[in-house]
């Protein structure tokens, strides 16, 4: 008898090895020699490690040395504890994979692009299946389950460039055509092009103003904002104009019959840039496409009935084409099947 018990033993301990050592292996060949993947490419073979885990601890109950009803209870008690695992934690995860499975198709942006969500922003670093990772502006990696990307806006920084922007109060005693200038000139000293200014309220004690301009190279986006606010600080101050940020409660005793009311000492310049043509360029690209590429398509409908009439034989000589014209019309319709595959393959973001 004492035989039999030390054996049973044995053969769970040599089982719980087996299992164990193989899970060991595994998990060195699948995930632990591999610490470049991505955390896309980690899942499928940590879902892999996930079952052979369950086929480990199943092998290990069924070597236990206990009678049949009990082994049998404990192997019920296993799929009980896998099945509510799984179904408290199904709805999340297939949440997640399904949102991340629509922004792979979407591609609302890419690895290297800024973005914008809710109180996080930062350069994506990883698209996985189930999060995606950012690295925010203090260095921090931040994931974001996909989810939370697909149920609120996300603002993306387009790689074309984006408008680098900057706020100052400026009292009423100097004229907007004055700051508009200096501000333009704050602008192209940080780098910007195109630079445009916008006056944006009348406070009680100054005037907001706001200078933007066209930064192409995104990835010094922080750097060229540093180097707006300080281009704006240089050039006001050189011409002794005093920035009334955030609030200044201006109070001089004067002259009584002294004006406050700033006078214009420049000439506005004539060429101003089209902020709306700037600002809303994709738009406008967009609107262009569509009405280009329905045009196009009016057009290979018409040459086809055209066709249509000729092969028909139509006994109404002006519907009937000669084999010249046949041939110009057919070659019109490869032009345009050429040029409408070439408008939908257009993407205005670029």
């Amino acid at each position: 008898m004492d035989n039999f018990i030390l054996q049973d033993w044995l053969i769970l301990l040599i089982t719980c090895v087996i299992a164990f050592g193989t899970l060991a292996l595994l998990d060195w060949l699948l995930l632990a020699r591999h610490k470049e993947l991505t955390s896309e490419k980690k899942l499928p073979r940590q879902l892999s490690m996930l079952g052979f885990s369950i086929v480990a601890v199943i092998m290990v109950v069924l070597a236990l040395p206990v009678i049949e009803s009990s082994r049998n209870q404990l192997l019920g008690l296993l799929g009980v504890l896998v099945s509510g695992v799984i179904a408290f934690s199904s709805t999340t995860i297939v949440s997640n994979l399904m949102a991340g499975v629509v922004l792979s198709l979407n591609k609302p942006f890419r690895t290297g692009d800024f973005i914008r969500c809710k109180g996080f922003e930062g350069r994506v670093t990883e698209k996985g299946l189930l999060d995606t990772e950012i690295q925010t502006r203090q260095r921090a990696l931040v994931h974001i389950a996909n989810t939370f990307l697909i149920n609120n806006p996300v603002e993306v920084i387009r790689s074309s460039g984006t408008l680098i922007s900057a706020e100052a109060s400026i009292g009423y005693d100097v004229h907007h055509a004055i700051i508009e200038q200096h501000l333009q000139k704050a602008a192209d000293k940080a780098g910007l092009t195109d630079a445009f200014v916008h006056i944006v309220a009348l406070g009680n004690f100054s005037v907001n103003y706001k200078v933007s301009g066209m930064l192409e190279d995104t990835k010094s986006m922080l750097t060229t904002e540093s180097k707006l606010y300080a281009a704006i600080l240089d050039e006001l101050h050189a011409h002794d104009i005093e920035i009334m940020s955030p609030s200044i409660m201006a109070q001089r005793s004067t002259d009584p019959s002294y004006s406050f009311i700033a006078r214009a000492t420049v000439k506005a310049s004539a060429e101003t840039v089209n902020q709306e043509d700037l600002v809303f360029d994709k738009a406008e690209e967009a609107e262009k496409i569509e009405s280009e590429r329905n045009e196009i398509q009016d057009q290979i409908a018409a040459l086809k009935v055209s066709l249509n009439n000729g092969k028909n034989g139509d006994d109404n000589q002006d519907a009937k084409l000669s084999i010249e014209q046949k041939a110009q019309v057919q070659s019109q319709l490869v032009i345009l099947d050429a040029k409408l595959i070439a408008l939908n393959s257009v993407d205005p973001s670029k």
